[in-house]
């Protein structure tokens, strides 16, 4: 693929992702459990770190089934984000490959980045 195609691509791919962002619903941070009967402890529970501290909380099943889909958005969320933040790093990188610089990037940091 020439590299103008390969740009066009990159891009295209980044305007999906893009899109994805809009169409999510409520986000929250932690995780939540659904214990079965007759296991010890709640029922529901909402685990998350709040300033290093670990906070659980006890739910209803409302707030267990609200708290399932957040969690969910939350973590698409930051999925779709490192995807983003590795496309943009490649078009950056195609779209100035000539950029003279003080000093050459080693092989090594360009397969980071």
């Amino acid at each position: 693929m020439k590299q103008p195609e390969r740009l066009q691509a990159l891009q295209r791919e980044y305007r999906q992702l893009r899109s994805q962002l809009a169409h999510v619903g409520y986000l929250s941070k932690g995780s939540v459990i659904h214990r079965a009967p007759g296991r010890p402890g709640s029922r529901y529970q909402w685990t998350t770190k709040i300033k290093a501290k670990t906070l659980s909380l006890t739910l209803s099943a409302n707030q267990y089934q609200w708290l399932k889909e957040a969690v969910a958005n939350q973590r698409k969320i930051e999925r779709v984000l490192r995807q983003m933040h590795r496309l943009s790093r490649k078009i950056m990188r195609l779209k100035f490959p000539d950029e003279s610089r003080r000093k050459p990037l080693h092989p090594k940091v360009l397969s980071l980045i």
